[in-house]
């Protein structure tokens, strides 16, 4: 099942961490149609988050198609996103590219600043939040 992570001094408003965790997860393959999500109880018990922030991103995911709330059921995966599966050779590639960089002493910060500059230079326009 999914886990939530979020981060308080990123800046993004907690509803969207969820959002995009949950958007992450579909184009990774972790998320399939018929997957369900985990309950905002057990988000709220996980994270120490208010409940209606998990209720405002649920259906901010349920207005853009990607899950349907079936009710006493839960919140279920309508849809899949991308074809990046975690399991794709891309991904052993970046992996090694992030290992390669954090060996030549770059923090966090400045690896994800130079992946988001070049995917800004590959990909323009082709925005997705």
């Amino acid at each position: 099942m999914l886990e939530y992570r979020i981060d308080r001094r990123s800046g993004i408003a907690t509803y969207l961490q969820i959002v995009l965790q949950t958007k992450q997860a579909l184009r990774l393959g972790l998320l399939e149609p018929g997957d369900k999500l985990p309950t905002a109880r057990e988000v709220v018990e996980a994270t120490a988050i208010n409940p209606n922030t998990v209720l405002k991103a649920y259906r901010e995911l349920e207005r853009e198609g990607l899950v349907e709330a079936k009710r006493g059921l839960g919140t279920f995966i309508r849809k899949s996103l991308g074809s990046a599966p975690a399991d794709s050779p891309l991904r052993d590639e970046l992996a090694d590219w992030a290992g390669r960089a954090r060996d030549a002493g770059m923090e966090r910060d400045d690896v994800a600043a130079l992946f988001t500059s070049v995917l800004e230079q590959h990909f323009k326009g082709d925005g997705d939040a």
